[in-house]
């Protein structure tokens, strides 16, 4: 599957308002990124506009749950809670990294309040969070790029270090590819039994949680099932006596639907989940099944303009002759329909731009002539109304020759 590239800063304080700041814990992170259209022209598969102002937006890493350092006023097991946290937190090039005593998942002081890294995205979340793999650091890709992950790829993200090194469990999400679940559940078995928190984990096949209100916040088991333990507890059950029917009467928020995976079939939360007295387990471990996202309520695409409906398929920066007027970039409407490109732009990392006018027709090019091609390499975004990035592509300095158009390969 294809997913965005995007550049930007990971943010944990915020220096005007350190007690406002974010809350970084062991799978959510606050990211800055440098074209915030970009995220406009993701997909929502639940109908969620995505919850982005001027100091970012929420990332919530994909397929990795990690135990909550903060949930409704709880928390889990804090040790565990928190090694996740600050491995995550080491990954993206955070250092000297304190808390405030009395706000304990606020960032009093930092080495660095932001670092520089990148996301590869396919979507935002009921939440309004980006779901993301998330990387420290620089690439040379594009800001905007669509970017095919593949497993390699995704092996070098913060979240597989979070699977592989056991401080995190696996939550698949029906939007994750077929052959990045498979390949990461099998980077969360080989953590097992042995690694971070897996030698204290309960509630899982074969080994039953013993679980009261009193002793919730010192449990590790999946989080997403604490998640549902906090708000049953609160509504003063006492024990598992009614949890399967308090469950079903919520398909939405409480019983989520799940497709498992060795049984070819669909069901819900309560199909995987046995629970009696003050025990309860998963009867199939997390990267058996895989979880269906909250119902569409709205568009799950910004109609506009989608990313690909046009593609750059050439270039000539550097024509025979005077550049300033000659150069070309060609455009490519790979739908079956016309579109006008009116309030559509070109520009690149400089900031350059050309405008664009006038409908390309199915299937067919548009030359468009620009003066602002760097001979020494160069990226070109096509960007939509509403500053949606529709298409990117880059080149190089030893791919340009005079008089030689450079064809993409699209």
């Amino acid at each position: 599957m294809t997913y965005t590239l995007l550049r930007g800063n990971f943010v944990i304080r915020y220096p005007d308002l350190p007690r406002q700041g974010p809350e970084p814990d062991g799978d959510t992170i606050k990211f800055l990124p440098d074209t915030p259209a970009l995220i406009e022209a993701l997909p929502r598969p639940s109908g969620t506009s995505p919850d982005l102002n001027r100091r970012g937006i929420s990332v919530r890493l994909e397929a990795v749950d990690a135990l909550e350092t903060h949930f409704e006023e709880t928390h889990q097991r804090l040790d565990w809670a928190r090694a996740a946290r600050d491995r995550l937190l080491a990954l993206l090039g955070f250092t000297g990294v304190e808390f405030f005593d009395d706000l304990p998942n606020k960032v009093r002081r930092a080495d660095q309040d932001t670092t520089r890294g990148y996301v590869l995205s396919n979507g935002v979340d009921a939440n309004g969070r980006l779901i993301a793999f998330v990387y420290g650091g620089t690439t040379e890709t594009p800001d905007g790029a669509p970017v095919f992950l593949t497993p390699a790829l995704a092996d070098e993200s913060a979240n597989r270090v979070l699977l592989a090194e056991g401080l995190a469990y696996p939550a698949y999400y029906a939007t994750l590819p077929a052959e990045l679940r498979d390949h990461l559940a099998g980077v969360s078995r080989a953590a097992r039994p042995d690694a971070g928190l897996w030698p204290v984990a309960d509630g899982h096949p074969g080994r039953p949680a013993t679980v009261t209100a009193d002793s919730l916040d010192e449990t590790v088991i999946w989080p997403k099932l604490f998640r549902r333990l906090v708000p049953y507890f609160a509504a003063g059950f006492p024990d598992f006596g009614q949890f399967d029917t308090w469950l079903r009467a919520d398909p939405v928020h409480r019983d989520d639907a799940i497709w498992l995976i060795g049984r070819q079939e669909r069901g819900n939360l309560h199909d995987v989940v046995r629970a009696s007295g003050d025990q309860i387990e998963l009867t199939v471990w997390p990267e058996d099944f895989v979880i269906a996202p909250d119902p569409a309520t709205g568009p799950t695409i910004p109609p506009p303009a989608a990313t690909g409906d046009v593609v750059i398929v050439a270039a000539l920066p550097n024509p025979a002759g005077a550049d300033a007027g000659a150069e070309k970039v060609t455009l490519l409407n790979v739908t079956p329909g016309a579109i006008e490109l009116d309030g559509w732009h070109l520009r690149d990392t400089s900031g350059n731009r050309t405008a664009l006018s006038g409908p390309v027709e199915a299937g067919t090019v548009k030359v468009v002539t620009v003066s602002w091609l760097d001979n020494a390499g160069d990226s070109i975004m096509l960007v939509g109304p509403d500053d949606v990035v529709i298409d990117t592509v880059t080149y190089k300095k030893e791919q340009v020759r005079t008089g030689r158009t450079i064809a993409f390969g699209r």
